[in-house]
């Protein structure tokens, strides 16, 4: 009978090791959007109850959770938009399957602070102040002040939403432009500045910030998921080839009831 158990018990390590290195290890590691984060870091919380697996979760950007995966020092990267054509060539010359699983839909929220007067603007205003077209709220039929305009750093899917879905191919954003590092900053940074306008994920929005009507067309759950919110999303979750075992487990988690309750909490929209 030990002996039994013994063979038992290295076939299932064996197992184990075959199956991925987050199983191997006793753990699951993610890297990659600050958008995807709070989804993410509430599905890691609520696996480790349930399993006891650690799940770690790292919010780099979704163009440094990208090069994790590439690098295989990640089992999930999080990211707020696809993988681009380069960084899937770029996993495939190393060896690595990148697979998508969409997890949520997201609506990118323009964002003012919330003494502005201003409650709605147009795909086509948003450009403008973008390009610096428009410098001073008056313009757009907000206060006498000078605009703040606030993007994300280079790395960001979600600063590569915003450039596809508002800017175009063909309009740059103004060298004025501030950077910021996550939605968490830039959403402190447009509460404390009382000119400044910005963009982040639904999920971030709260009352120390004013998100405005686009086109119109207010952000939420409806109209995120029937589309006709001018600025939305899917965000995604990549593996290194269909996952199995534990990674499959919590990248299933989303189609769950756990899990669709955890993605509205955060603030996201459920696509399942």
């Amino acid at each position: 009978m030990k002996l039994f158990k013994k063979i038992l018990l290295s076939a299932t390590v064996f197992g184990l090791m075959a199956s991925g290195t987050a199983q191997a290890a006793g753990k699951i590691v993610i890297d990659g959007s600050t958008t995807v984060g709070p989804i993410a870091k509430a599905f890691a919380d609520h696996y480790t109850k349930t399993t006891g697996v650690q799940v770690s979760v790292s919010e780099s950007g979704s163009g440094n959770g990208a090069k994790s995966l590439i690098n295989k020092t990640c089992d999930i990267a999080t990211m707020s938009r696809a993988m681009k054509d380069q960084e899937l060539a770029a996993a495939r010359s190393k060896g690595v399957n990148p697979v998508e699983h969409v997890v949520a839909l997201d609506g990118l929220s323009i964002v003012v602070h919330p003494s502005n007067r201003i409650n709605a603007l147009t795909k086509a205003q948003i450009r403008g102040i973008y390009m610096g077209k428009y410098t001073n709220w008056s313009q757009v039929g907000g206060p006498n002040s000078a605009i703040v305009i606030i993007q994300r750093e280079s790395n960001s899917g979600t600063a590569d939403t915003f450039k596809e879905l508002v800017m175009g191919k063909d309009n740059p954003i103004s060298k004025r432009a501030e950077t910021q590092s996550s939605n968490g900053a830039i959403k402190s940074r447009v509460a404390s500045t009382p000119s400044a306008i910005s963009y982040i994920g639904l999920g971030f929005v709260d009352s120390s910030v004013k998100a405005v009507l686009v086109d119109g067309i207010e952000a939420d759950v409806k109209t995120v998921k029937n589309n006709t919110y001018p600025i939305h999303r899917p965000l995604f979750m990549y593996t290194n080839g269909q996952p199995t075992g534990a990674v499959k487990q919590f990248i299933d988690l989303p189609k769950t009831a756990e899990g669709k309750r955890i993605i509205s909490e955060t603030g996201f929209v459920n696509v399942y």
